[in-house]
């Protein structure tokens, strides 16, 4: 079976992006699920039950996110009765919302999707490892094929929750930089990594803000109201092919292309 990750989708250019290419995605690259990090789908800066909705609607199966996850104050009761959206699973107990999901695809295999959230050089939230291990004896028994979604700064805390994993999760794909890297590989136990999945959102932005307003704060040291880029976006993320009856993966591959949108 074939796994679709997309990395974090940046405001309207980014949901654009996804509305365009995931329908024909599942037709030509016979995927399976679809996952993507929604966290900056709403004006760039969290997501809103409509953003989420066009991105279910599109063609994702599981909505995945970060340290945004609250910016729009309306998700919180989305958050409550949705067993699609999920913030990360080492927030704060009570936290509203879930950490992880099991859905069934498109050719009726059941999926976990596990997300966690990094600590390094981010707020002070529970132990994502440890969370992880709580997370998978909670599903034993219920999928055999997990993706978990990484959602940290620091590269070395997610390539320590790769090898972590490694044998008992089938992807842990990185996301949080909007900055797609090119380490995918499998895992000697059978484990696609990929430290980063990137970005759907402006490709000629950094990091889908509007350059310039970036530029000037840099240069400046000055407050700056950050925009969403216009103009082509980029599509990236990761296409992973599972043995659904182990969970192992076979391979994993990156996804990159642009969208006129």
């Amino acid at each position: 079976m074939r796994l679709l990750y997309l990395g974090d989708v940046v405001g309207r250019p980014g949901r654009r992006a996804v509305v365009e290419s995931v329908p024909h995605l599942l037709a030509t690259a016979e995927v399976d699920l679809v996952v993507a990090n929604c966290e900056n789908s709403a004006g760039g800066v969290g997501v809103d039950p409509r953003a989420a909705g066009e991105l279910l609607k599109a063609g994702v199966d599981v909505l995945t996110s970060g340290n945004h996850i609250w910016a729009k104050r309306d998700i919180i009761d989305y958050l409550r009765d949705s067993d699609v959206l999920l913030r990360p699973l080492n927030f704060v107990p009570g936290s509203p919302g879930r950490g992880f999901t099991v859905k069934h695809s498109r050719s009726g295999v059941a999926v976990a999707v596990i997300n966690l959230i990094g600590r390094v050089f981010m707020n002070n939230y529970d132990d994502p490892f440890r969370a992880a291990d709580a997370a998978l004896a909670s599903l034993a028994g219920r999928a055999s094929v997990v993706l978990v979604d990484m959602h940290a700064e620091a590269t070395s805390e997610k390539v320590a929750m790769g090898w972590y994993l490694d044998g008992r999760v089938s992807a842990v794909i990185g996301s949080h930089t909007h900055v797609q890297t090119a380490d995918e590989r499998i895992l000697p136990e059978g484990t696609a990594y990929l430290t980063d999945a990137g970005m759907c959102g402006p490709r000629d932005s950094v990091i889908g803000v509007k350059r310039e307003l970036v530029l000037e704060r840099f240069l400046t040291q000055m407050p700056a109201r950050f925009e969403v880029a216009s103009g082509p976006a980029l599509l990236q993320g990761a296409l992973i092919d599972v043995d659904e009856a182990t969970g192992r993966a076979r391979s994993i591959t990156r996804v990159q292309e642009t969208i006129e949108v």
